[in-house]
């Protein structure tokens, strides 16, 4: 057995610790229960429940967590490229995918995979070591893309506050996309692709990144159609300043801890204000409200992200306008007040379409019943969906 390595000054010269980490060293697929480094003030303790590990740092006042773990790893084996490949095939076999990956492009390799193992990014791709990158989604149904060209107008302008290149044309990317969503066979559920700087190094600047790339991903999924109403509470997560908050970055922590802590306390989402206090948006949808003047209102988009399905909603609401159900659309600045007393409160997003709030922190929205404009307006955008116009809907040649 080849001989070990010289112990590092700090440990060989500590008797609490030289003899116990030799052992673990002679054989580093045993971690042993209660290993202690107590010289040093750490101690290794392995629970009573199998595979949980906790190492700890004392003082004397204070016994501080350093690391925790559900899984204790014996042994970390030096992959081949195949190998790899092959363990990356069985992670996804066995995972248990609610929402199955049917295609992916990636201009790094420059091709459409239909193998989910193979729907990888580098890692050196300053969009996931650096949050250098923007997305976008468009929904497929019946084939069809809705709002294609909304979305594509959207991420190019999300490019461009970032300072991302475009690695090909509109066309060309809007072809792309397409192309992917042709290949994935999917019908009905969604399409997400980002631009990112691209692959390069882990600095901070992108100015050694080789080229900027292009991803896209084909989730099949159930319509979002859901009409029952449900429970928002106000968000104690900063809402992200508008400089950021405009433009749709793959920077979406504020937005994952609002959505957690709306899941924590029993409700669907966090609405966000912004810093004069005004109604902003929730964390991947926007909000807006039916006065008992019959007045739909809507926060102005100056300081959050400009909501393609939101737009569309608008326009769509005008035949309510016309039908007598609404008296007026606007786009303002909302108090706190004005919402919480609305006759109505609804969520418009992509992920959502229209889905009706009867409840507010503690304050019920109108009689606490999913509201007559919100459910027109929800049937209003999935028939649009199904049956609009060209504009709005791009057929998918399979």
């Amino acid at each position: 057995m080849a001989s070990l390595s010289p112990l590092p000054k700090i440990f060989s010269q500590n008797p609490h610790v030289h003899a116990n980490l030799h052992d673990h060293l002679r054989n580093p697929n045993v971690i042993y229960r209660n290993l202690s480094f107590s010289g040093l003030g750490f101690r290794c303790s392995q629970h009573a429940s199998i595979g949980e590990t906790r190492i700890v740092r004392k003082s004397s006042n204070q016994t501080e967590v350093m690391i925790e773990s559900a899984t204790q790893v014996f042994d970390v084996p030096l992959l081949s490229c195949s190998e790899a490949i092959e363990r990356l095939k069985t992670n996804r076999e066995t995972q248990n995918v609610k929402q199955p990956f049917l295609a992916m492009y990636s201009s790094v390799f420059g091709g459409i995979t239909t193998d989910p193992a193979a729907m990888v990014i580098p890692i050196d791709d300053h969009m996931v070591h650096r949050g250098h990158g923007v997305f976008d989604t468009a929904a497929i149904m019946d084939g069809f893309l809705y709002e294609l060209d909304q979305h594509l107008d959207r991420i190019l302008k999300s490019a461009s506050l970032a300072k991302i290149k475009l690695p090909f044309d509109r066309e060309s990317i809007r072809r792309i996309l397409i192309k992917t969503v042709s290949a994935s066979k999917c019908r009905t559920g969604s399409l997400r692709y980002w631009l990112s700087v691209g692959p390069g190094d882990f600095q901070l600047s992108s100015s050694g990144c080789h080229q900027p790339a292009l991803y896209a991903v084909v989730i099949q999924s159930e319509s979002p159609f859901d009409s029952k109403g449900i429970r928002v509470i106000t968000s104690s997560v900063p809402i992200k300043p508008p400089q950021f908050a405009t433009m749709k970055s793959v920077n979406y922590l504020p937005n994952v801890l609002s959505k957690m802590e709306a899941e924590e306390n029993g409700a669907y989402a966090a609405i966000w204000l912004d810093s004069d206090g005004f109604i902003a948006e929730g964390p991947n949808m926007n909000v807006a409200f039916v006065t008992k003047d019959k007045e739909l209102l809507m926060p102005k988009f100056d300081k959050i992200l400009s909501g393609c399905t939101a737009k569309r909603v608008l326009t769509l609401a005008g035949e309510l306008v016309r039908k007598g159900e609404l008296r007026r659309i606007e786009m303002r600045n909302v108090t706190v007040e004005e919402g919480k007393k609305a006759d109505e409160m609804m969520l418009i997003g992509s992920g959502v379409l229209v889905r009706p709030v009867v409840q507010w922190d503690d304050q019920i929205i109108g009689d606490g019943k999913e509201g007559p404009v919100a459910l027109s307006l929800l049937n209003l955008i999935f028939e649009d969906m199904k049956s609009g116009p060209p504009t709005v809907r791009v057929l998918v040649p399979y």
